[in-house]
């Protein structure tokens, strides 16, 4: 896992078992990028791969020299201005509005492990044997400006870890962009992979071929978003889910952000992402710096789920972090869908016992525990208990419910403040927004000013003191709305530009000091469902509401594309009513419950309204969750058929050693006269074999076994035809739209 540089030629080499990335200092200094992807042999130089080229129009570094240009050359941290007419990594501005820069390399320095980021997730290491770290140092000696370029490579992982920091020299310095890495490729053979939707549906997979111009995703909401997810991929147009060259990108980030890919008019390909530029102005004074957030690289030459079984082994060990990181995650209840706003003591300690007595194992109080919270008009900001629904109070309950065998969790949404509050009525100049004008709601709520400390001091002390004074094992933390009109009261014009990123500053800080002094308690994240499924969130807070869509049959598509990045332990994913609340789909228990296995798994509905039919079969799904949540949280997954492309879909999750696994089949519409299908299952023992038994709706039964060889199952594919269950002489008995079915393969 060595990084190399060779002197004579000043290239830097990072290489692993499986990959290369190489660049050199070029002859003015700037760093130039000369590849990265499957490893290469380390040789003394590698500059045979750079080509100059002698261009018509091309501004040009050296007098008498029309082959050297920016414009043409690949470069690791480009700048606007030197002659690169492309879109630049960073932009900087002078006191007297200059924005011509020249920054070259100065130093560097090679060291085992990795350094923490202060205030800013990211990945890291448990020893410093892990990784390799370069630090590349640049400099403007007009400016006495510096940049460093980070790097780290990683034993036991195909990627590598970007950031850059600013530091201000002799004069003040504005940053207007400042991008955490970017990358350029020789080519535009690429397709382009992104996750996209909106609420409800987010995270929906959208591939489109790399066109000249420019093509990219971003966020200007405050959040990561339902719109778009700090992710892309680019891949060959040959690969697919299990073959051919894949680059993903992923921006350990829950603000505003860009990810962007041009195409220039030679066909050379330039990716770039880090915070948003829009309304981003950061001024630097004289022995100040600035910190950009880490971007991951991951390549693939196995295909997408290869990249995203990456990203979920290296997110789940060495990004999320504390007790839970390890654990598998307890089966819970969530009152929301049972109750909303409406419930009281008596109902709540009655959905309890219910959910105590099938064996689930907390229970998640939600909102309007708090101030006079009935509705969505008010209170948020006044985080003390409603005696009025809970006249025992907080603790009291926590002790009731614990003395059934469950734990107790929370739900909070501590950045947000109704104006019917106390706490609006004692600061409105804490919220984000022009306090001069009329500013928009969302929710009938509206986003406090987490850039200043006293906001998140005053929240801190409140939330402190709901904790602390019960047994709280779980925090469901809400975030139901983006930023509009922002604008930070009482700071002046040179805050406005940072106001946005201290926010998430803000955000990040208050999570570290709640995790730090609650270490017990698992922290969900939540942003009206999906809005801030991101891997910023994920250092804070190990698993995350996927969504607020519960629908099963829509969950298949939100799960497969969350998938792409993230590990299944971090998916929050439940059991609700039929018909669902969202879209009113009527869907089997069954089906309902072989989607939410594949994630942390939970129930939201009401027990108390279930019959005693239905509550036998939750109690054997609950048992069958137990049974295998280990598996299905630590394990490697696979994607193996498509429900963007098809009518049908399946994925699956083997063990580490390759021993069990269990595989989901789910078809949405029930076909005509349809014919043979097979599923081609992955990730077996080509001479192992396998009993394959199908399981029946949480009921401890199955429809019987067989027995298979992992090469059959791989190559010629399990049967899921209507006509049998894929086991020998059992034939199915259940038809109709929203099937599922699901197979639990053990090594004989």
């Amino acid at each position: 896992m060595p990084i190399i540089f060779h002197k004579k030629t000043k290239e830097f080499h990072l290489y692993n078992e499986k990959i290369s990335y190489i660049f050199k200092i070029l002859a003015n200094g700037h760093p130039g990028h000369i590849y990265y992807g499957r490893r290469l042999t380390d040789r003394d130089s590698f500059g045979g791969m750079i080509e100059y080229a002698l261009r018509d129009m091309a501004p040009c570094a050296f007098e008498g020299n029309s082959t050297f240009s920016l414009e043409h050359l690949q470069q690791e941290y480009p700048s606007f201005g030197s002659g690169d007419m492309r879109f630049p990594a960073f932009e900087l501005e002078r006191q007297d509005g200059s924005r011509v820069v020249d920054f070259k390399y100065q130093k560097h320095e090679i060291y085992a492990g990795k350094k923490k980021l202060p205030g800013l997730p990211a990945v890291y290491v448990e020893k410093e044997t892990e990784a390799q770290t370069l630090e590349v140092t640049l400099e403007d000696a007009q400016l006495g400006a510096r940049i460093v370029l980070s790097y780290t490579i990683f034993e036991a992982f195909p990627v590598i870890a970007r950031n850059t920091c600013f530091y201000c020299g002799r004069e003040g310095i504005t940053l207007l962009n400042a991008m955490s890495g970017s990358l350029d490729l020789p080519d535009k053979d690429y397709e382009m992979v992104e996750l996209a939707g909106a609420w409800s549906r987010e995270r929906h997979v959208h591939i489109r071929p790399l066109a000249y111009g420019i093509q990219s995703i971003y966020s200007l909401r405050g959040c990561s978003s339902h719109q778009f997810n700090p992710f892309l991929a680019l891949k060959r147009k040959n690969a697919d889910e299990h073959s051919g060259e894949v680059i993903g990108a992923s921006l350990i980030y829950s603000g505003d952000f860009l990810a962007q890919v041009e195409v220039d008019n030679f066909d050379v390909t330039r990716l770039i992402m880090g915070i948003h530029p829009n309304e981003f102005r950061w001024e630097l004074r004289p022995g100040e710096h600035f910190q950009t957030p880490e971007m991951i690289l991951a390549y693939s030459e196995n295909g997408l789920n290869d990249m995203s079984q990456t990203f979920h082994k290296l997110y789940r060990t060495r990004l999320a972090r504390g007790k839970w990181r390890d654990k598998a995650r307890p089966i819970l209840i969530n009152n929301w869908e049972a109750t909303y706003f409406d419930f009281n003591e008596e109902k709540i300690l009655a959905l309890a016992q219910k959910a105590a007595e099938i064996g689930i194992e907390l229970f998640v109080l939600d909102d309007g525990w708090f101030g006079k919270r009935n509705d969505a008009t008010s209170s948020l900001g006044d985080w003390q208990v409603n005696r009025e629904k809970l006249p025992s109070g907080m603790k009291s309950l926590a002790e009731r419910i614990n003395q059934m065998g469950m734990g107790f969790g929370l739900w909070i949404e501590p950045e947000m403040v109704n104006k019917d509050s106390n706490l609006f009525r004692e600061h409105p100049d804490w919220v984000l927004a022009d306090s001069r004008r009329n500013y928009c709601h969302s929710r009938n709520q509206y986003v406090l000013d987490f850039s200043k400390s006293e906001v998140v001091d005053h929240i801190h002390g409140q939330i402190r003191k709901v904790l602390g004074e019960a047994n709280i094992s779980y925090v469901k933390w809400d975030m139901n709305r983006s930023f509009s009109e922002v604008f930070s009261n009482g700071k002046d014009r040179s805050w406005q530009g940072k106001a946005r990123h201290q926010y998430i500053l803000g955000v990040y800080s208050l999570y570290e000091r709640l995790t730090q002094e609650f270490p017990d308690i698992l922290f969900e994240s939540c942003a009206s469902g999906g809005a801030r499924f991101d891997p910023g969130i994920l250092y804070y807070a190990p698993q995350g509401w996927t969504s607020d869509d519960t629908d099963a049959v829509e969950r298949i598509k939100i799960q497969y594309g969350t998938s792409y990045v993230y590990p299944l332990s971090s998916m929050g994913s439940h059991v609700s009513a039929s018909p669902n609340h969202q879209l009113y789909r009527h869907t089997s228990l069954e089906t309902r419950a072989n989607v939410a296995y594949f994630g942390t798994f939970g129930y939201e509905l009401d027990l108390t309204e279930l019959s005693e039919e239905e509550l036998l079969t939750m109690k054997g799904q609950i048992s069958f969750m137990k049974r295998y949540r280990e598996l299905i949280q630590g394990g490697v997954f696979y994607r193996i058929k498509n429900p963007f492309e098809h009518n049908s879909s399946a994925w699956m999750v083997v063990s580490k050693d390759q021993t069990e696994a269990l595989a989901a089949y789910f078809r949405v519409l029930q076909p005509t006269q349809a014919g043979f299908e097979r599923i081609r299952l992955a990730g077996l023992r080509a001479d192992w074999e396998y009993a394959v038994t199908e399981e029946m709706g949480g009921t401890e039964q199955c429809l019987g076994e067989d027995r298979h060889f992992g090469d059959e199952l791989m190559y010629g594919g399990l049967s899921v035809s209507d006509v049998s269950s894929g086991l020998r002489g059992v034939a199915r008995e259940k038809q109709g739209d929203f099937l599922s079915r699901l197979f639990h393969l053990k090594k004989i």
